[in-house]
């Protein structure tokens, strides 16, 4: 799963990586323990370009009941399964998004319980996790848009560590998973393990696992 990651670069150096707008009201500031149900950095691709602004994390189905009772429960979404579940087959067509990151969290089991630690990429470089996305509206016609982040087994890297990751998307591959015209067939091609020779992970603090903490001493390696 991905329950956890960091966003930390200046907003400037995001718009240029993904040659992004800032989309209207979007208000940035790093963020060292990203958690479900915060508001996060996305970017969706438009007809005018892409755009960099926020979705809460935890995906809300636009046919759903409740916003409260399905978007906790959705913030991951298995690749193997995305064509099949309702919450997802009618996103892969045109409702995808990417969340930018420098780096998730990830507990790795040990004999006396958990390590969490810290993936990267090994040059420390923004990177993209692959997500969907969604709008809700309540009765009163309130708009509340919403993602998960779609996760697939693991690369060698992470198989020590976990037995799901998050889907990291090629740079090359980038700009099609935005285009709403992209064939359906062709995007559910990207979700697979990304190349563990490109990343790294290191032991971090177990601070990380209170979502009150948020800070960049989370990010420091520990012995």
């Amino acid at each position: 799963m991905c329950g956890r990651f960091t966003i930390t670069d200046p907003i400037e150096e995001i718009m240029d990586r993904y040659m992004a707008a800032v989309a209207d009201g979007f208000e940035y500031k790093p963020n060292y323990n990203a958690a479900p149900m915060q508001f996060i950095p996305t970017i969706i691709g438009s007809s005018n370009g892409n755009r960099l602004g926020s979705l809460r994390w935890g995906l809300v189905p636009s046919w759903a009941d409740d916003q409260k009772i399905i978007g906790n429960k959705m913030i991951n979404a298995r690749a193997e399964t995305l064509a099949e579940k309702p919450a997802f087959k009618r996103l892969i067509g045109s409702k995808r998004c990417i969340i930018p990151t420098n780096g998730f969290y990830e507990w790795r089991k040990t004999g006396s319980g958990k390590q969490p630690m810290r993936i990267l990429m090994k040059d420390d470089s923004i990177f993209s996790l692959a997500g969907l996305y969604d709008t809700w509206i309540d009765p009163d016609g309130n708009k509340l848009s919403t993602c998960t982040i779609i996760t697939t087994e693991p690369n060698s890297l992470m198989e020590d560590i976990h037995n799901r990751m998050p889907v990291i998307l090629r740079p090359q591959d980038e700009a099609e998973w935005l285009n709403k015209d992209s064939d359906k067939e062709s995007v559910l091609a990207f979700l697979r393990p990304y190349s563990a020779d490109e990343m790294r992970a290191y032991k971090v603090d177990s601070s990380v696992g209170n979502v009150k903490n948020n800070n960049e001493n989370l990010i420091k390696e520990v012995s």
